[in-house]
C-alpha cells in the first residue's frame, strides 16, 4: 500500500469551551475525521491571529460567541490517511448561549462532556490534547 504525500503543515485552531465541568465536542462529518469527537475549530486564515480564528470558527459553528479566550497549547499532528499535517493551536474559551449547530454538513451535533469522560474516538488534534496532560481549569480527572 503506497502512502500518500504528506502535506502542510497547515495551522488550526480549536476553541475548548468548558462550561459546569464539561466541554463542548462535536460529532465531526464529511471532512477528515468524520465519527470523531471534537472541539470546534478549523484553519487559520492568512494574516489571522489565532485566537481570532477560534472565536470566528466557534461562530461560524454553534453560534457561540466568545467571552474570553486564553491560549492552552499546540499540538502537531500528521493525518497519515488524508497525507495532511496539522498544528494545532488550543484555546479555552468561555462563552455565553447554548450551541447550534450552523454547519450541520460538518457536524452532527454539539454536545457537553465531563472531561473524565470524554467520548471516542477524539478527533487527533484534542486527543493529542489530551495526551499532553492538560486538564480543565478547576476540575479533576475524576469530575470533582
Amino acid at each position: 500500500m503506497d502512502v500518500p504525500e504528506v502535506r502542510g503543515p497547515f495551522v488550526g485552531t480549536s476553541a475548548v469551551v468548558v462550561r459546569g465541568g464539561a466541554v463542548l465536542l462535536g460529532r465531526r462529518k464529511g471532512a477528515h475525521g468524520a465519527g470523531e469527537w471534537s472541539f470546534p475549530g478549523g484553519k487559520v486564515d492568512p494574516g489571522e491571529a489565532p485566537e481570532d480564528a477560534a472565536a470566528r470558527e466557534l461562530a461560524e459553528e454553534t453560534g457561540l460567541l466568545a467571552t474570553g479566550i486564553t491560549t492552552i497549547s499546540w499540538t502537531s499532528d500528521v493525518f497519515d490517511d488524508e497525507g495532511l499535517h496539522y498544528v494545532t493551536l488550543h484555546h479555552l474559551i468561555t462563552a455565553d448561549g447554548e450551541p447550534q449547530v450552523l454547519e450541520p454538513d460538518k457536524v452532527e451535533s454539539w454536545t457537553w462532556h465531563p472531561w473524565h469522560a470524554l467520548p471516542a474516538p477524539l478527533f487527533t488534534p484534542a486527543h493529542s490534547l489530551v495526551e499532553t496532560g492538560w486538564r480543565t481549569p478547576g476540575i479533576r480527572d475524576d469530575g470533582r
